[in-house]
This record gives structure tokens, C-alpha cells and sequence, in this order.
């Protein structure tokens, strides 16, 4: 058929096809341009035009390859840092377990425009990674090291006096690093925004004061389970970073009240403070933080005063963890289900192991319009009939309960099924 003829013409191996008469290299270059890597490549084989074309540097300036990561090995990032040299400008080599400081120093010296760059779980690389980064990758912005347990204060150290932009670091669970390492780097990258340091175990106050001193746009701190810190060193983050959005000390059992007291006086930005398994923490300061204008808020040990206080003074309040606050009741939820942000706002509340919640908790959010999803793991007086009711009134929320018994029945060949199967996700 005179279609089929057409398809054979337009695609053929000839440089002449239709496609490339009728359409001027410029335009085929940009149509290329939101291919994703995949696509590329076969495009690339289709004929000698579109080879150029396809594998032209304007192309690879963003490339993900975490969908490949089983089979990216060093030289295949070495083969991409030489096809894209100075175009490309973001990398993820996220869980790329086949990746090592070799490939990343051929990389860095071929993609010296890299501004982000995530290695997350890259596990054999060292320090000697961020060495290379800092002599070759100077307009660095973002870089992920999380979970690259090799890393030590060294990389600190040498990303400050080769990376001076960089604006987000992520070294999640790089356990070696200390106070030395922060030091160094705050000194020397005014510009940062974003610190993630989440079980970082050996950082204490000095670290966070370094933190303070030195980071006025500080924007997202996470010191997830960094269990050494206490309320001297936050307040000196308080007091120095205004900017301050987005807040995670869970796990971070010595910090009290005056954290919150800081936190309320200090950083009216504040939008996502992250507080579980603090158990110092109490009413009285939650009082106090509440007239921070929060949208997403995760407490500790509370009672219904602070949710009356959240209901008043965070009218933006979007999300809402109050797993195992063991002490709140159905009145509590009573005042937030009637606060401001209930009807428009609030879209997710958590409360699992919440052992006072009643299905007179659900009635009272039944008017949450917005609310996608509620977890009600371990609420022992929460009934299916109560969740049925819910969903009557928000047939589209995400419902994540278990209905386990009281006192569970011994196991008999093997362990007992956690979920009843129509209740993992009503």
C-alpha cells in the first residue's frame, strides 16, 4: 500500500528519506532532544544522519541510568563521559554497584559542566571519587553520596577546596564522617542549602554549630538517628539559619523542649519538622512551635493540646504523622477534623499504633476532602464497619490497616499471615 511505501521511505537506512528532506536538521535535533536515553540509542542505528543526530552532545545532557543498574559498569561510564563530554549536566548513577573510582575520575575529567551528579549507593567508591570530583567538576551543585560507606572526612575536605558552588550534599549513612569533615566544608561552600546527614552517628553539637555559624541559606537538614546531638547544637542551627524549611531530628532522643521554643522564635519558614521517637518533647513546646505556619508536622509523645493547638495556628497543614502518640484521643482529632486546613489542606494523617483512636476519629475526618491516604496499623478499637463508613464519604483514600488480635494466637508451621488480606489496602 502506498502507506506502507511511505513508512519504508521515511524510515529507511537511505540519508535521503523523506524525513530528513522534509525537516531541517535543527528541528530533528530538538524533537531528539525528549528521547529518553533508550530511544536514543536506537535511533542511532537507523541510518548515518540520524546517528549524528542522536548521538550530537545537545542530546545527553541529563542522563538516568538507575532502570540500568545491573548492567552499568566502568567503562560504560567512561564510553558516556567521552560521548558527552563538556554537554552533560546531570548524571544519576544511583545503586550503579559496578562503579568505581576509576570510571568516576575518567568521568570527572571529561564532564567538567557537571553541575549534579548522584552516586546513592555506589558502594565502591571512595575518597578518592570526590578527589576527582574537586580537581576536574569545579560548577558542582548537587552531589549524593548516601550509603557510599567508604567515604570520610578526606571527601569533605576536598570537595570544599575544588567544589565552592556546591549547594545539596547527601552523605546519608556515611558513618566515618565527623565534625573535622563539616568544618571544612561549610567553611569553604557558603552557598549551601541542603544537608542531608541522616545516620551519620559520629557528628555531635560542634558539628551543628559549624553548621550554624557558617550556612545562612540553609534550607533542608536531615540528621535522621545522628544520636549524639542534643539541644545546644540545634539552637545554634536555629539561631544561624533563618531560612530553615525542613527539618528531621527522629530518632535524636536527647533534644527537649527548647528545641521547639528555638524553632518557633527563630525559623518562620519552617514547613517540615520531623520529630519521632524524640520522647522529651512535650504539649508545652508543641504550643509553643504550633504558631510556625507547618504544612507537614511528625510529633512525638503529644496529647489532644497540641492537636488543638496545630488545628489553630496551621491553617496550611498538609501532612500529619501521630504514629505511636499513645496518648491522643478521638477529641483531639475531633479539633483538627474541624481546624482550617481539615476541609482543603490535609492530605495524609498517620496513626498507626495509636491504641485511644476510635472509629469516632474517622467520623471526625470524614469532612477532610483533600485527605489521600490515613494508616490505622495496631488501632485496636478501629473496626472495618468504622473504615467502610470512611470511604463512603472519601471513596478514594488509601486506607493501610491490620486487624491483629489483642493477645495473637501461637504459631502453628511457620509464622503467622501480619495482614488480613482484605485489609491491607481498603
Amino acid at each position: 500500500s502506498k502507506r506502507a511505501v511511505r513508512g519504508v521511505l521515511m524510515f529507511s537506512n537511505s540519508d535521503e528519506a523523506v524525513i530528513n528532506k522534509k525537516l531541517p536538521k535543527e528541528l530533528l535535533l530538538r524533537i531528539f532532544s525528549f528521547l529518553d536515553v533508550v530511544t536514543l540509542c536506537r535511533c542511532a542505528q537507523v541510518s548515518r544522519s540520524w546517528n549524528v543526530l542522536a548521538l550530537d552532545g545537545s542530546n545527553w545532557q541529563r542522563i538516568d541510568l538507575f532502570d540500568f543498574q545491573r548492567d552499568i559498569e566502568g567503562r560504560v561510564v567512561e564510553n558516556i563521559s567521552k560521548r558527552c563530554g563538556g554537554f552533560l549536566r546531570k548524571l544519576s548513577l544511583r545503586g550503579c554497584l559496578g562503579v568505581g573510582d576509576g570510571a568516576l575520575r575518567t568521568f570527572a575529567q571529561n564532564c567538567r559542566n557537571i553541575e549534579l551528579l548522584s552516586l546513592n549507593g555506589c558502594t565502591k567508591i571512595t575518597d578518592a571519587t570526590c578527589s576527582s570530583l574537586s580537581k576536574f567538576c569545579p560548577k558542582l551543585k548537587h552531589l549524593d553520596l548516601a550509603s557510599c560507606t567508604s567515604i570520610t572526612n578526606l571527601s569533605l575536605k576536598a570537595l570544599s577546596e575544588g567544589c565552592p558552588l556546591l549547594e545539596q550534599l547527601n552523605i546519608s549513612w556515611c558513618d566515618q564522617v565527623s565534625k573535622d569533615g563539616i568544618q571544612a566544608l561549610v567553611r569553604c561552600c557558603p552557598g549551601v542549602k541542603g544537608l542531608f546527614l541522616k545516620g551519620c552517628t559520629q557528628l555531635e553539637d560542634e558539628a551543628l554549630k559549624f553548621i550554624g555559624a557558617h550556612c545562612p541559606e540553609l534550607v533542608t537538614l536531615n540528621l535522621q538517628t545522628c544520636s549524639q546531638i542534643t539541644d545546644e547544637g540545634l539552637i545554634t542551627i536555629c539561631r544561624g539559619c533563618h531560612r530553615l524549611q525542613s527539618l528531621c531530628v527522629s530518632g535524636c532522643a536527647n533534644i527537649t523542649d527548647a528545641i521547639l521554643n528555638a524553632l518557633g522564635q527563630n525559623c518562620p519558614r519552617l514547613r517540615i519538622l520531623e520529630v519521632a521517637r524524640c520522647s522529651q518533647l512535650t504539649d508545652v513546646g508543641f504550643g509553643t512551635l504550633a504558631r510556625c505556619p507547618s504544612r507537614r508536622v511528625s510529633v512525638g509523645q503529644i496529647t489532644d493540646a497540641t492537636l488543638i493547638q496545630l488545628s489553630v495556628h496551621c491553617p496550611r497543614l498538609q501532612v500529619l504523622s501521630l504514629s505511636h502518640c499513645e496518648l491522643i484521643t478521638d477529641d483531639g482529632i475531633r479539633h483538627l477534623g474541624g481546624g482550617p486546613c481539615a476541609h482543603d489542606r490535609l492530605e495524609v494523617v498517620e496513626l498507626d499504633n495509636c491504641p485511644l483512636i476510635t472509629d469516632a476519629s474517622l467520623e471526625h475526618l470524614k469532612t477532610c476532602h483533600s485527605l489521600d491516604r490515613i494508616e490505622l496499623y495496631d488501632c485496636q478499637q478501629i473496626t472495618r464497619a468504622g473504615i467502610k463508613r470512611l470511604r463512603t464519604h472519601l471513596p478514594n483514600i488509601k486506607v493501610h490497616a491490620y486487624f491483629a488480635p489483642v493477645t495473637p494466637p501461637p504459631s502453628v508451621g511457620g509464622s503467622r499471615q501480619r495482614f488480613c488480606r482484605c485489609c491491607i489496602l481498603l
